[in-house]
């Protein structure tokens, strides 16, 4: 297991909170998060996440449900994609944009689908994220979908300015979207494109809005905010599958626990053709792609 990579620190975090829900969501992650000054009382977590959820409801109109269900023991989660089978539909894009509320005006995704030509071979140098077709998959074409990574060596959180990011003990690198100023700093240092600037405020319809959410997660971000895919927090932490591995119409995607040497991504690693994107940068990712054949 991968030690935490937070801060020692964090008496010159943010000097400001903008809102009531961002002074009480700094209580619940000085308490709940990797950097510990003290153990917050339960009841005061409930009490802030109350709050948070009443005045979701006042700008969404709707009953939005917050969590902040910790990692379990035992369990890193690790990702593994099929290339030799995903067909380029892009349906997990669209999912996960559902999933995780994600700005629909303009439209913002955390997964970017390449299209590469089987000729040149992974080549993103010449891959195409805006490919357009009438079906796919394009004769002579493949596919690589791309999101966050969740490196064990994460250049991302190194250079966080508050700390607003860091690794969680079972692998999913998340962002403190109260703390996060926006400086991009995260973005820069990313070799994956994996994390997005939110340039608007988040335009959802009440009725598309996701209310069961993750205080790490999915819940509804301002304007402003870096964001980025965090294997579904809401949803793994609560023994499902991410969005994005349900809607495959190939099962091209595969998840689950590292740590368990029966589960399915243990045994592609150890069986399958597996590689890891630029490797060369010793970021370690827990994403893997493969050829089933």
């Amino acid at each position: 297991m991968e030690p935490d990579t937070s801060k020692e620190s964090v008496s010159n975090r943010r000097m400001f909170m903008s809102s009531t829900v961002a002074g009480l969501a700094g209580w619940i992650m000085t308490a709940c998060g990797p950097q510990r000054l003290y153990e917050m009382p339960r009841y005061k977590i409930k009490k802030a996440i109350n709050e948070m959820e009443r005045q979701y409801k006042q700008r969404h109109n709707a009953d939005v449900t917050v969590s902040d269900t910790g990692p379990q023991p035992g369990v890193e989660f690790a990702y593994a994609l099929d290339i030799s089978r995903c067909i380029g539909c892009r349906r997990c894009v669209h999912a996960c944009v559902e999933e995780n509320n994600q700005s629909k005006s303009p439209e913002l995704h955390w997964i970017r689908v390449l299209s590469m030509e089987k000729e040149k071979g992974i080549d993103f140098a010449h891959a195409d994220p805006y490919y357009q077709s009438d079906s796919v998959p394009q004769e002579g074409h493949f596919y690589v979908p791309v999101a966050c990574q969740q490196c064990r060596n994460a250049p991302c959180t190194k250079v966080c300015p508050t700390g607003a990011t860091w690794t969680e003990r079972d692998g999913i690198v998340v962002i403190d979207y109260d703390w996060c100023i926006g400086c991009r700093y995260c973005m820069a240092a990313c070799p994956y494109g994996a994390r997005h600037f939110n340039w608007t405020e988040p335009l959802i319809p009440p009725e598309q809005l996701n209310k069961n959410t993750h205080y790490l997660g999915n819940r509804p971000r301002r304007k402003g905010v870096v964001e980025k895919c965090t294997f579904c927090i809401q949803r793994v932490r609560t023994g499902r599958y991410p969005s994005c591995v349900e809607v495959c119409p190939v099962g091209a995607r595969k998840f689950g626990n590292l740590l368990d040497k029966d589960s399915e991504i243990r045994y592609i690693i150890e069986h399958k053709r597996v590689l890891v994107l630029k490797q060369e940068l010793n970021t370690v990712p827990r994403f893997f792609y493969f050829y089933a054949t």
